[in-house]
Formats: structure tokens, sequence, C-alpha cells
């Protein structure tokens, strides 16, 4: 199958281990994957400020450098639901990675080995967007040596939220400390999700509070 890598705009910045991991993983599947480089943001930081004629422009653009490809597949929940909600008629073959493994090829043993003690955050878009499910979940479980501990209220929110964060820092910020709070209370060493963007919120609060716990991708511990 030939897969195009949509490495996300945090991806592309902060974040390009997530996307590189991604690689790594399918072609140990066997895929073909490919990086076209002409490809830019999906509009989700304009829809979410209302500029939603910027988003369409943006999201056209995304189905013009990615149509030659059988599915396209990105390390980002948020950004994968913001395509599909964009441009609906590409939902059937963008995918979030866990779910492109999980769903569409009927994959969960990776062949990965990661010794340490992890928990898992359910990001929101994962939950109520693209609506991964037990997906990341199940390809975790099947991670040798990887002991998964469950997160107290894992449903709740970081506090992230793209533009919230920076518009609604107060709450953000409230939101964050109740997040770590719970992640250091499963003991574990190794805090996992399907979306750069929240375990860079709370990689830093996790810092801030000299905890000694990492964020690492899914798709990282799954490349291990």
């Amino acid at each position: 199958m030939r897969v195009g890598l949509f490495v996300t705009c945090l991806g592309d910045t902060l974040f390009p281990e997530a996307p590189k991991a991604v690689v790594r993983v399918l072609e140990r599947l066997g895929h073909e994957v490919e990086f076209p480089s002409a490809q830019t943001c999906c509009g989700q930081l304009h829809q979410n400020s209302g500029y939603h004629d910027e988003a369409l422009a943006l999201a056209a653009r995304f189905e013009r450098i990615f149509e030659r490809f059988d599915a396209v597949v990105s390390p980002s929940s948020s950004c994968v639901g913001t395509i599909r909600e964009l441009r609906p008629a590409l939902a059937p073959r963008v995918f979030e990675f866990s779910e492109f493994l999980v769903s569409h090829l009927g994959v969960e043993d990776v062949g990965a080995s990661f010794p340490h003690r992890v928990t898992f955050h359910p990001t929101c878009h994962s939950l109520r967007v693209t609506k991964v499910g037990e997906g990341p979940l199940r390809l975790l479980r099947a991670v040798r040596g990887l002991d998964l501990v469950e997160l107290p209220e894992a449903g709740e929110c970081c506090g992230f939220g793209g533009t919230f964060a920076v518009k609604n820092a107060e709450t953000s910020t409230a939101m964050l400390a109740d997040k770590c709070q719970a992640v250091i209370s499963t003991g574990a060493e190794i805090c996992t999700a399907v979306d750069g963007s929240c375990l860079m919120q709370i990689a830093g609060g996790l810092s801030r509070r000299r905890s000694g716990i990492r964020t690492m991708h899914l798709a990282e511990i799954l490349a291990s």
C-alpha cells in the first residue's frame, strides 16, 4: 500500500520523532511511505479561531497534495479530525496512526519491545472526533515488557485545546494541574498519547513539578 505521511505543523517543528516513528513502523510492516514536501497546515488552528474560509482553503490544498495516495496517515487525531470535518470526502482514506494499524490493517502486535511502566492519556479529539476507541490500548498491550497502568479520570481534558490554552490560560493551567496529578498518581515512567500537542502540554506541567515522568508519542513506543 502506498501511504502518504502527514507530519502536521507540530510534528514538523516540535515533535519530529513521532512522524519518523510512524515511518519506521509502517515500513516494518511492508508499506511504502512517502512524505510530500509541499504539505502545510491542515487548517485546524484557523478553524478553531473562526477563520473558516482560510481553513477550507488549506484543507483543499491538503486534498490536492495527497490525492495520489491509497491512504494518508498522521500521528495526530486532532489534525485528522479537522481534515475529515473540512473535507468529508477524504474521510475514508485519512487515518490517525493507531486507527490505521488496528481498524484498517487489522494489526495490533507490531513487534515492539518497551520495558517501562506506561500510562495512556486518551486525547479529546481521539475520543470525540476521530473516535479511535480501544486501538491505542490494544497496541500498547501487545508491546513486550510494557506495564500499562490505567490513568485516573482518563477522559478529562489536559487543558491544551489548541488556541484554548492561549485564550483561556488560567482555566487551561487548572485543567493541566489535575491531569498532571492523575499521571503522577499512576507511578508511571512514561505518559503516552496519540497527539503531540497534548503531550507537549502535559510534558510542560510534569517538568515544572520535577516529576521525572517523560512523555512519548504512541508511535515512538511502537517503533521501539
